[in-house]
């Protein structure tokens, strides 16, 4: 259990790692966070530990591995800003055992995402990555075969989130006919339209397009058995994470022709740094579009995810709102004039709320103003409270049977 009060904002110490954007350093300046320092790379575990014991608020992107090793020394850290839509760099179970708030940004890339999706379905069914890669090696093939046009053509995509619907409606708008399959019932946008079962999607379609979580239901989706039910002569496109797709089952099934090309942005294991080899079977494939995870790795994208993620973070460390939190109950929270706000994260277990209400009754102390949400493993409770009692109040609900992190936030 952790016990911190609230401090200036020039003195809440924030690194920036992996070059981020500008647009998250001249947001956090804007509301007065300058105590920050800035790296365009990654560091290795051992400097990472030792830079994060004195930081309060750290930004990331996919590099940088945030487990619990690293965690256990980040005795001042309260919040985590992912400037990336995953979040599997960072171990949520033990962030959130330490009372620590991770943000990410689902919403920033999805377009970038798609457009690539898009061009690449595009030029692999034109046949166009096989013939460029020949003519780099002076071989002219000038023929139509295999070649065709995207209208009319079938897109399966699997996992209708933000970025599979956003690519649904792209799709559409070129002429294709958009199917979707989906663990949990959505609506679908325009004429696109929902199946039942991964296999009917992918004996569907023409282009089948992967757009799904990294999650134990979802490593090695794609395997051998799927890659047999897939369209003869299908379009295969994964941009989603690289434990989803079996690598060996997706070369085979190029090699019988079972798949008539793909485009591959995401890899079970990928080069730490831009200096280390990429090392693939995937490479020896003409067919086969490799992009080095670059999906949502645009100027604009990464623009709107730094003021997305530095805005988030801005609001959780000024009023203790945890909106679009990955791993906090959700809590949307208005500013309070001459209060002091408490923050009270705590395991959910029956009770907890009870007991804090009760140290307010004993002590005298009222309430002006109390906000609790919980998911399946911790609760948060924000609770604002006449400033001449503030100190009192935080030291007795620290103390409350448990508590994973109590502070003064102003």
């Amino acid at each position: 259990m952790s016990k911190t009060t609230s401090l200036e904002k020039s003195k809440i110490r924030i690194l920036l790692l992996e070059g981020v954007h500008q647009s998250a350093v001249d947001t956090l300046n804007a509301q007065g966070y300058t105590n920050i320092e800035y790296l365009t790379g990654s560091l290795p575990e051992e400097e990472l530990i030792e830079k994060i014991q004195d930081v309060h608020f750290i930004g990331i992107r996919s590099r940088t591995q945030l487990n619990e090793k690293v965690l256990a020394a980040a005795d001042k850290l309260v919040a985590i800003g992912c400037f990336c839509i995953g979040t599997n760099q960072v171990s949520l179970p033990a962030a959130t055992e330490r009372g620590i708030v991770v943000f990410n940004a689902p919403y920033s890339n999805t377009r970038s995402v798609a457009e690539l999706v898009l061009a690449e379905a595009i030029i692999l069914l034109r046949g166009v990555a096989e013939k460029s890669a020949k003519a780099h090696r002076g071989i002219w093939q000038k023929t139509a075969k295999n070649s065709y046009e995207i209208r009319g053509k079938k897109l399966g995509i699997v996992g209708y989130g933000s970025i599979g619907s956003q690519l649904s409606v792209l799709a559409e708008s070129l002429g294709m006919e958009v199917y979707f399959y989906d663990v949990v019932t959505k609506l679908p946008l325009g004429n696109a339209t929902q199946l039942g079962s991964l296999q009917e999607l992918l004996s569907t379609c023409d282009v089948i397009s992967l757009h799904v979580p990294e999650t134990a239901a979802t490593k090695d989706m794609m395997g051998a058995e799927q890659f047999a039910q897939i369209k003869q002569g299908a379009i295969f496109i994964n941009a989603a994470r690289g434990t989803v797709v079996d690598i060996d089952a997706l070369c085979a099934a190029l090699s019988s022709g079972q798949v008539l090309g793909a485009a591959v942005d995401v890899f079970p294991v990928e080069p730490r740094s831009n200096d280390d080899e990429f090392i693939s079977p995937l490479r020896e494939f003409d067919n086969v579009i490799l992009t080095p995870h670059v999906g949502g790795s645009t100027m604009e994208a990464q623009q709107n995810i730094g003021y997305e993620v530095a805005e988030k973070l801005v609001k959780y460390s000024d009023n203790g709102s945890t909106i679009t939190s990955v791993n906090f109950p959700e809590v949307a929270l208005p500013a309070h004039a001459n209060v002091h706000r408490l923050l009270h994260v705590h395991r959910n277990i029956p009770g907890i709320l009870s007991k804090i209400n009760t140290v307010f009754s004993e002590n005298n102390i009222n309430i002006s103003g109390q906000y609790l949400q919980t998911n399946e493993k911790v609760g948060y409770v924000v609770i604002d409270v006449d400033a001449d009692y503030s100190e009192v109040a935080l030291e007795k609900i620290a103390e409350i049977e448990g508590t994973i992190r109590a502070r003064r936030l102003f």
